[in-house]
């Protein structure tokens, strides 16, 4: 099928696909069209990476923007969010007008309705359903990207519900779902009332295989010959290898410690097949990542890229990730150390995927637990750019020959696992039953397990039994704590719950902060389970939060977050508003289920129990007994999160906080970014429960959010002016914004060392003449 015989796309379209070089549309490609895709039908499109599942979700979108309508596309990720942006904004002058939100869940994004197709992820998704987004109501067709992540744990049941909840709102609302090859693809089929496109065609060929030996024994039966030094390491032999015929790596590690160690070793491969043109390029390039943060992080992953090499783990910043994934993909980098995350949707293809760790630590297990195949085939489909590779690999390792048979029967002969629903457990049901009542989807326990039966988990159970226990317990959780009324068998959410609802928080964060609020006015909470109400302690570890830090907020642009070394926090630093410490504000938040806490390792335990006692005057709630040890421990890892956020609010240097902790700069931010997001939920909380220490916490938000002492606040009120900036004009004697508009122009322009800088801060503090 040829893009000019396609109908019902808008004038131009179909020229300018086959302008792309498309001649032929793909085998699922055209599968999808004869489903009914251009039509406005529902399809499920199970297909390999590569394969052309973005044209298929492009088809849906703009046939259904001809017809008058408007698209959505749900992304798993904020990264994956701008990069499918970028892609669709290519249709702009065919008149489509493209829109991506990702951050602010308390925003009805009505500005989006003004756009042709909106890009978003799931849970930006379902924050706008919450808020009342008036162009829901009017959307045609929306497409979920990866819907097989409704089995993550975290952020699945997410995905779940809204989908349900698009479909309830329009019952004409065309669904494509598009995934990897699963196990169930027809279940999910099922599951949306669409049409299945289920397919392992690939357009180019796809070998896998593992390596044993000197060689690579392939599915097909062949083998090619990758010799292996004395020394043993498969890793570089392979992609030097790869080098040798002008191919990149992925290499895919099951630890951060791991990406960066062999990343490392990996450079003095890939440095050997470098021309001069890109060991200058390089060197261009490792400046910039060393600019983003002045942490080992940084520096570690500059040296890597230096010599062609690069890591990748959840601890860099988005800056880091944004130059490695780009410099990769021109192929600048010819090698990648990876944690699995970068599996999961970016557009990172190679040449050879090498997956040198299939097990990893899981602390349920008890121990390291072989991956799952779907995940190992995730990683697998990088393997082979359509256009640029003649062919991909992908390799798993084996030492012996009894592995080599394990990797071949669990990998690469066995089909991925089924996809399963995560819905049906209470830190999952908690926030989602919350929202479907107060959005008004459903006023009664019967209208709620009747809304639920447009899920996922409704198809795949026998029966509703576990589904109606887990409600009723959530129900009386929410009752307890006065997030809903139950009167006559309706179900009302109060003032309280809708607001909780409308800041996407989880009520049982809620819940915890406004004890914790009460408790420092000499109150206790109104609900008779307090914070934890009818959930035991294992729910109460499996409610670690639906998503992470990294994901919460869009980063500020204009952060100015390279900070230079500052003061130590003083350990008995506290706000004058009504006698609230930060910290206190800082643990309080730490210890929800919507903050990831750092790591206790085995040597803190002593530290922050020294710490606690100095300290814990200043905390807000009763400490656990240290006989009660998972609570306990909880307590101290929520305290170890706190000191982190205290120090960055007391100027202390980014690379100082990462040693400390032994963190990365993508887990600095992320942690300051959901702090942020926790203490703005906690203000409004204060201010609508008429709590008096509403002040201290506006404050201790403003100090975490610039990541300044309590005197810089007027400063960092100035866009452009962030810690390190706003620290050298208090140190010139520039105290606040009146300062900055008299001072004289010498010592602001020495102070910010840079005319353009501080042309443009003068002219954002509102002075008179800024040249």
């Amino acid at each position: 099928m040829k893009p000019t015989e396609l109908s019902g796309l808008p004038d131009g379209v179909a020229d300018h696909l086959e302008g792309e070089g498309i001649e032929e549309l793909y085998p699922p490609q055209a599968e999808a069209v004869e489903r009914g895709v251009t039509d406005g039908e529902n399809v499920v499109a199970a297909v390999p990476t590569a394969s052309g599942k973005t044209l298929i979700a492009e088809l849906a979108m703009l046939s259904a923007v001809e017809r008058g309508g408007t698209a959505l596309y749900i992304v798993p990720l904020r990264a994956l969010a701008s990069e499918k942006k970028t892609e669709f904004e290519r249709w702009e002058e065919y008149g489509i007008d493209v829109g991506v939100s990702t951050g602010n869940y308390e925003s009805d994004g009505e500005w989006l309705g003004s756009r042709d197709i909106i890009v978003a992820t799931s849970e930006k998704v379902d924050s706008l359903v919450r808020n009342g987004a008036p162009w829901i109501d009017d959307l045609s067709c929306v497409v979920s990207d990866e819907v097989h992540l409704v089995d993550d744990r975290e952020r699945g049941p997410t995905l779940e519900v809204t989908l349900a909840k698009l479909r309830r709102i329009n019952a004409n609302l065309q669904t494509v779902a598009l995934s990897a090859t699963v196990g169930n693809a027809g279940e999910i089929a099922d599951w949306l009332d669409a049409e299945l496109v289920d397919s392992d065609w690939r357009p180019i060929d796809l070998k896998t295989g593992v390596h044993f030996g000197n060689a690579i024994n392939f599915a097909d039966g062949s083998q090619r010959e990758v010799p292996v030094d004395s020394g043993g390491k498969q890793t570089p032999a392979l992609v030097d290898d790869t080098l040798d015929e002008g191919g990149s790596s992925l290499v895919f590690v099951n630890s951060r410690r791991n990406a960066e160690s062999a990343a490392s070793r990996l450079g003095g491969v890939t440095s050997d097949h470098l021309t001069d043109e890109e060991r200058g390029e390089l060197r261009e390039l490792a400046t910039a990542i060393r600019d983003v943060s002045d942490t080992a992080t940084s520096d570690d992953l500059a040296e890597c890229v230096a010599k062609g090499a690069a890591f990748h783990h959840a601890g860099l910043s988005s800056e880091h990730r944004d130059l490695v994934e780009g410099a990769f993909r021109d192929r600048l980098i010819k090698v990648i150390a990876a944690t699995p995350t970068l599996a999961a949707g970016v557009n990172t293809p190679s040449r050879r995927v090498i997956v040198r760790d299939w097990r990893r630590y899981d602390p349920e297990f008890g121990g390291m637990k072989p991956l799952d195949t779907l995940e190992v085939h995730q990683m697998m489909g990088r393997a082979g750019r359509p256009g640029l590779d003649p062919y991909g690999e992908a390799v798993l390792l084996a030492s012996n020959n009894d592995t080599k048979e394990e990797l071949f029967d669990r990998y690469v002969h066995d089909e991925p696992e089924p996809v399963r629903s995560k819905l049906a457990a209470e830190p999952a049901l908690r926030t989602h039953l919350l929202a479907t009542v107060a959005s008004g989807f459903a006023n009664t326990r019967e209208e709620l397990l009747s809304f639920l039966d447009n899920t996922l988990y409704a198809v795949q159970s026998a029966g509703s039994a576990q589904l109606e226990s887990v409600t009723d317990t959530v129900l009386d959780y929410l009752a307890a704590n006065e997030f809903v009324e139950r009167e006559d068998g309706t179900i009302t959410a109060t003032e309280i719950g809708h607001t909780v609802s409308r800041l996407y928080l989880d009520p049982m964060s809620a819940a915890e902060i406004i004890d914790g609020l009460r408790d420092a006015e000499g109150g206790r909470s109104g609900g008779q389970y307090g914070s934890r109400g009818a959930m035991d302690a294992g729910d109460a570890d499996e409610s670690a939060g639906f998503v992470s830090g990294n994901e919460l907020l869009d980063d500020d642009p204009l952060a100015d977050t390279d900070s230079e070394a500052g003061d130590e926090p003083d350990d008995q630093l506290t706000d004058d508003a009504d006698d609230v410490s930060a910290l206190g504000l800082y643990h309080l938040v730490s210890r929800t289920p919507d903050m990831y806490q750092l790591y206790l390792k085995s040597g803190d335990r002593e530290e922050y129990e020294e710490v606690l006692f100095e300290r814990e005057t200043e905390l807000l709630g009763r400490t656990p007994s240290e006989y009660d040890d998972v609570a306990f421990e909880e307590w101290l890892a929520a305290l170890k999160t706190a000191r982190m956020l205290e120090d960055w609010a007391s100027e202390v240097d980014e690379g100082r906080i990462a040693e400390r902790y032994g963190i990365g700069p993508g887990d600095i931010r992320g942690k300051v970014d959901t702090a942020e997001w926790l203490l703005n939920a906690a203000e409004r909380l204060a201010g609508e429960l008429d709590l008096s220490n509403v002040v201290a916490v506006r404050e201790a938000k403003k100090r975490v959010e610039d990541g300044v002492r309590e005197e810089l606040l007027d400063l960092t009120g100035v866009r452009g002016v962030g810690r390190k900036r706003a620290r050298r004009l208090f140190e010139a004697g520039i105290e606040s914004r009146a300062d900055l508009r008299d001072a004289d122009k010498s010592v602001v322009l020495g102070a910010l060392r840079g005319t353009k800088t501080a042309e443009t801060i003068l002219e954002n503090v509102g002075r008179e003449g800024p040249s």
